[in-house]
């Protein structure tokens, strides 16, 4: 329980660091965070959105991989 203790206390620090760092920056530093911070965001959201896609396409070609199965089972079924 320590470690997670010292662990939150150091990270509480280092943020409380950066925004103290943040507030004494000159506009044009702040902007460029900002700038930094949305063009990361952006970054996530489109890995989010490609992950999804990729899923949905993975989920389709199963379910495609398995009504091909079903049909050639009940066609099977069907011939007996």
């Amino acid at each position: 329980m320590g470690n997670k203790t010292n662990g939150l206390l150091a990270l509480l620090g280092i943020g409380a660091l950066a925004y103290w760092k943040y507030k004494k920056s000159t506009p044009e530093q702040q902007q460029a965070v900002k700038d930094k911070i949305n063009s990361a965001k952006d970054n996530l959201n489109q890995w989010g959105n490609d992950l999804k896609d990729k899923a949905n396409e993975v989920a389709s070609q199963a379910q495609n991989k398995f009504d091909e199965a079903k049909a050639k089972v009940e066609d099977s079924a069907s011939k007996l």
